[in-house]
């Protein structure tokens, strides 16, 4: 695979670039901010406007109006559903932001692309993504409050905004929702499934045809509460996989992920007698290649619609070297 990061010939946000009337509001966000509605939000509803305007969800730009945060001139009754109109000037009256008790650490990952919505990170084997017991402390979350301390406020609070996960043992591509604006189109995309996902991972076997769907329901593994497993009540979950090559005993797959299961290619190759190399959770009779911190599987293509502009986003990042060396050895 070669070094190939696609991205749009876009300029993010120019669609609706709002003009801040302000003179200087709070570096956290809060303050009043005014802003005059163009005509790219003119005749559209105050809730949408506002949540466009700001970076936060219709949600929570439905309740700032309704508190009474948000004013406008000329001056009359607002709601969420009132149409603003081009030329009218909105004033937002945005709370200080709630900080959450997480101290900022300097973690190495990388930042492919960002822009005042969304972050695209290259994520490390090994990088535990959110704070969770036995990981206080050097988590993904902690990085990114780091290296963008001016991160957007979701919705009142001052958060990173996860929108999927990785495994901490898989590397590759994420997106992260910057402000609620984003996180909210982000969720709303992922739920619909036009988000594109592509893995690339290295198994021990042949898979029973050289491309196919995998349609198994997936739920927590009743004997062991760390693993999941196929089970009849288990969630719904897809997964697409096309041989690259076999060779060896082994056998180089692409997998494209409709569903967003945990550990869902893990389980799903697995169910098919064909377990990914590394995997001590799922394989632990199979000597191990790598540390415990890794095993073959990297997310190398990630697909999706700005939340703000509607442009479509394409990355892609290569296998990391240790497993790019690995896969020399198999051949």
């Amino acid at each position: 695979m070669e070094n190939n990061r696609e991205l749009s010939n876009i300029e993010v946000g120019e669609t609706c670039a709002p003009q801040l009337l302000s003179d200087s509001p709070a570096e956290n966000g809060s303050g009043l901010q005014q802003f005059a509605v163009d005509e790219t939000l003119d005749g559209h509803r105050l809730d949408y406007a506002v949540s466009r305007l700001i970076g936060v969800s219709r949600a929570f730009s439905a309740k700032l109006i309704k508190e009474g945060s948000v004013v406008l001139i000329p001056e009359r009754r607002v709601k969420p559903s009132l149409k603003a109109a081009f030329g009218d000037k909105i004033n937002v009256q945005v709370p200080p932001v709630e900080t959450l008790d997480l101290e900022p650490e300097d973690v190495p990952f990388e930042v492919v692309y960002s822009d005042e919505d969304v972050i695209v990170i290259n994520k490390p084997a090994g990088l535990v993504v959110h704070p969770s017991p036995g990981h206080w402390t050097g988590t993904l979350v902690h990085g990114l409050l780091y290296r963008f301390p001016d991160i957007g406020s979701l919705n009142g609070v001052q958060r990173p905004g996860i929108v999927h996960r990785l495994d901490s043992t898989t590397s590759g591509l994420m997106v992260v929702a910057r402000n609620g604006l984003a996180q909210e189109g982000l969720f709303r995309d992922f739920k619909a499934r036009r988000v594109e996902k592509e893995y690339l991972a290295l198994c021990n076997g042949t898979l029973p045809s050289p491309e196919g769907e995998i349609r198994y329901p997936i739920g927590r593994d009743p004997y062991n509460r760390l693993r999941q497993a196929v089970l009849a009540d288990g969630r719904d979950a897809w997964t697409d996989y096309k041989t690259l090559w076999s060779r060896n005993g082994f056998s180089f797959v692409v997998c494209r992920l409709h569903t967003g299961r945990t550990h869902q290619i893990r389980v799903h190759l697995k169910a098919l007698k064909c377990p990914l190399v590394g995997d001590r959770l799922y394989d632990p009779s199979r000597q191990s290649p790598f540390g415990a911190e890794r095993i073959f599987l990297h997310s190398w293509k990630l697909s999706f619609l700005h939340p703000r502009s509607g442009e479509k986003m394409d990355f892609r990042v290569p296998l990391p070297e240790e497993l790019s060396e690995y896969l020399k050895q198999v051949k």
